[in-house]
């Protein structure tokens, strides 16, 4: 009975690798290529390829504005360094035990009040061993970026000064610096933070930070010029 169940299942998941291999592509793999990398500078997390010498392999446009703006990350004669000496050291002991272990880990890079995490994720497999390259992913600076925040105050007819509070409230500032910042009194900004509660459904301004923590990423389409391919 055991004997005929897995050799059903062993069936059962032949048959399902044998369909996928099957089944057409919705387009010709050469295509791939370039609309991955569209797909991926539409993402606002930055994210670097890395390989085996700390050679840049690939960058999003989220990484490249990072790498071109003064980020935590740099480049150093081609290689990805950590642009505060400090850092160096934790960087290439990351980036070698992803390589030899395949061991994942979270850096925290830069001086603060802009101190950046970043992921380590090792990608390699049995054939490319120690040679596969490793992710670096960049968190983002804000809960939200501002380009998300206007689509979906848009969509909920907000004003645009509602939409300034909301703003500032997803920066993490309260009611009371938002009135001192914008030099009215704290009775506007509370006026306007129960306008944008009632518009959006929010129970409270956790709970409308919330909502906006998830919005889909809307990253700004002026971009980064790509640099030449590296050889």
């Amino acid at each position: 009975m055991f004997e005929a169940v897995m050799h059903s299942d062993a069936c059962d998941r032949a048959a399902h690798h044998a369909a996928m291999r099957a089944a057409p592509r919705t387009r010709p793999a050469p295509d791939d290529g370039p609309w991955l990398g569209a797909v991926l500078d539409e993402v606002d997390y930055a994210m670097l390829l890395v390989g085996a010498r700390r050679e840049l392999m690939y960058a999003n446009e989220a990484a490249r504005s990072s790498l071109s703006r003064g980020g935590p990350l740099w480049l150093r004669e081609g290689r990805v360094a950590a642009r505060r000496d400090a850092d160096e050291a934790a960087l290439v002991r990351a980036l070698a035990d992803a390589a030899g272990r395949g061991a994942r880990c979270m850096l925290a890079l830069g001086d603060e009040p802009a101190r950046v995490r970043v992921a380590v994720v090792p990608l390699g497999d049995a054939i490319l061993g120690s040679m596969a390259p490793t992710l670096l992913m960049l968190g983002r600076s804000t809960v939200c970026e501002e380009l998300s925040i206007q689509c979906f105050a848009l969509s909920h007819r907000l004003t645009p000064a509602e939409t300034q509070v909301l703003v500032r409230l997803c920066r993490g500032d309260s009611p009371v610096a938002i009135a001192r910042r914008q030099d009215v009194a704290l009775s506007t900004v509370r006026s306007h933070v129960g306008s944008v509660r009632a518009k959006t459904g929010a129970a409270s301004i956790r709970a409308l930070c919330e909502q906006v923590a998830l919005l889909p990423p809307m990253v700004c389409a002026l971009r980064t010029p790509r640099a030449a391919p590296l050889s």
